[in-house]
């Protein structure tokens, strides 16, 4: 499969051949390795170059994909959806009853829905604060906040269940 995406604001040519549990990914013409493995839905755990990195990737009503690793974010788009085999955008979003967790410790700043509310999938439901900089944390699937388990001012540990979307 080959994809032009535009990557925080930068069009880059990708392209993915999976072999059994190996993944071949090819940036720009530069050929890479990749172990990756779905851990928890959007969640990637992916070992390249020797190294192991977390990828969530959070769609969003618009159709771009927020990707985040560590305390890093960025923004990617398919330029031609159609070159996607056919998967759009929404087959990225999480079913079924949905846990959103802390993904770093860090202390809860600001409450953006409460229990009840209907949210879409990438829409921020809270806050988190680490390391002076502040994390918006989204839903991963659109539907109904059925629980929200954090208070501003609370503090988190990384993993610790923040609300359910349902």
């Amino acid at each position: 499969m080959k994809f032009e995406v535009r990557i925080a604001g930068t069009i880059h040519v990708v392209e993915l051949e999976h072999n059994a549990d190996h993944w071949r990914v090819t940036l720009d013409g530069q050929s890479l390795d990749a172990d990756a493995v779905e851990i928890a839905p959007n969640t990637f755990s992916i070992l390249l170059r020797g190294q192991s990195h977390e990828i969530r990737v959070t769609p969003s009503p618009s159709g771009m994909l927020t990707l985040q690793t560590g305390l890093e974010e960025f923004t990617a788009e398919v330029l031609d959806p159609r070159a996607w085999s056919g998967r759009r955008h929404r087959a990225l979003e999480a079913e079924g009853r949905q846990q959103v967790v802390a993904p770093m410790p860090g202390k809860v700043v600001r409450l953006l829905v409460k229990a009840g509310d209907t949210v879409e999938a990438g829409q921020g439901l809270l806050v988190v604060e680490a390391m002076k900089m502040q994390n918006e944390i989204r839903s991963p699937k659109s539907g109904v906040v059925e629980r929200l388990l954090a208070q501003e001012g609370q503090p988190v540990n990384a993993g610790e269940v923040l609300a359910w979307v349902n």
